[in-house]
């Protein structure tokens, strides 16, 4: 493993189908955007490297098809997961609705109970709402979840989601393993506040609320 990487970190994209997933990987990965972007077939597969709070850790992130006739392909890949971002279309409400199942088949194949999850209200962009920002904080807050609100067309938040993610990870015990090359180099900033409220992004830290 490369010397100044913390760790490698496995992140899963699941959600229900055009709730923009893959425009919100390819937004974090290469800052571009394709409003025709065609939907995953089975499971895409991405790398990039980031540094948050001074550590540099490699993230593995899965974009998973939201496409009932692909869902068996992906049970194998939700294993040794360390984060997960579940979306959802702020605009369409049955996406909302669907989350519950989603999280349910999170909670069925993951291998790591302490897997950080956060729950992202995407295509806030839209001139129609559907979803209120409200019920997203209640519903992340019921399921003890980071949550956010983001766009993949005009960049909200999108970075900001990865990156308070990767943050929340770092912060948990038991959840990775550091390279043998930075024991004892491990900086964690901690600064989750009391009421959950994530100033960098306008995020929520629910499970801390």
């Amino acid at each position: 493993m490369d010397p100044d990487i913390l760790s490698t970190f496995k992140i899963l994209i699941i959600g229900e189908s055009a709730v923009g997933k893959t425009s919100l990987l390819l937004r974090f990965i290469n800052d571009n955007f394709d409003p025709n972007v065609s939907a995953t077939i089975g499971v895409d597969f991405k790398t990039k490297k980031v540094t948050v709070d001074g550590n540099t850790v490699k993230l593995a992130i899965w974009d998973t098809a939201g496409v009932e006739r692909f869902r068996t392909l992906t049970p194998s890949y939700y294993r040794n997961a360390q984060g997960a971002i579940v979306v959802y279309d702020v605009s369409r409400r049955e996406t909302f609705n669907k989350m519950q199942l989603w999280l349910d088949e999170l909670d069925t194949y993951t291998t790591k109970r302490n897997i950080v999850k956060m729950i992202v209200g995407n295509k806030i962009d839209q001139d129609t709402r559907e979803v209120t920002k409200e019920e997203g904080i209640k519903f992340a807050r019921r399921h003890a979840a980071l949550y956010i609100e983001s766009s993949a067309k005009t960049r909200d938040n999108v970075e900001c989601a990865f990156e308070e993610l990767v943050q929340k990870i770092i912060q948990t015990p038991g959840l990775w393993e550091a390279s043998t090359n930075q024991a004892g180099t491990i900086s964690v900033s901690q600064n989750d506040s009391s009421d959950g409220y994530l100033p960098k992004c306008g995020g929520w830290s629910c499970s801390l609320a």
